[in-house]
């Protein structure tokens, strides 16, 4: 099986190191050096891990027949994909692969169906769930664990605790006038009440 393990950003320096955008937990197993990755497109691998290196926070690659900011360049945007063993688990039990979230049925916590896992999308602030309904629209699910409170991977499914409006249209949208509004009308009631 083949995952996206990394996505080459822009170069860095002269001598053919490139900043790379880390789509995997494991970037100490999956992007070491002697790591042969696959690349999309295909054309530009498969590429050898040379060196790796970090730096101001951001990880730096360098590759094998690769010296100079130009080489460096022509890299930019390459998808960067290991072969994993599809059995393969990640050592965290609370980590998942994207194949093994793929195609999982989302429910809320009271058993409504959402839909279905159609896509993993990997922002810089969190993963999100792209998770198509029955009606054909997608919503984005965060795949963080105040919402996501379960992966069941042998029932095939996914359990959700929504926040209002994350998944229905009609979530109701308080404004801070409208609740201070309410709350003068009730301590006008209660004044009243009291006279």
């Amino acid at each position: 099986m083949q995952l996206v393990v990394a996505r080459v950003g822009r170069a860095h320096g002269i001598k053919g190191e490139v900043t790379v955008e880390v789509r995997t937990d494991e970037p100490e197993l999956r992007l070491g050096p002697g790591a042969v990755l696959l690349t999309d497109p295909a054309s530009a691998g498969p590429l050898t891990i040379e060196t790796g290196r970090v730096h101001s926070g951001r990880l730096l690659l360098r590759f094998a027949g690769v010296r100079d900011r130009n080489g460096a360049e022509v890299l930019r945007n390459t998808l960067l994909i290991a072969e994993v063993d599809p059995d393969e688990m990640p050592e965290d039990p609370e980590e998942y692969y994207d194949h093994q979230l793929m195609d999982l049925d989302v429910f809320t916590t009271d058993g409504s169906a959402v839909g279905r896992i159609t896509e993993i999308s990997h922002l810089p602030s969190q993963d999100l769930f792209v998770v198509e309904r029955e009606d054909g629209t997608e919503v984005l699910i965060p795949f963080v664990e105040e919402i996501v409170v379960e992966i069941d991977l042998e029932e095939q499914r996914a359990v959700i605790d929504p926040p209002p409006g994350l998944i229905d249209d009609l979530a109701e949208v308080v404004s801070t006038r409208d609740a201070e509004d309410s709350s003068d009308e009730a301590g006008e009631d209660a004044t009243e009440a009291g006279a």
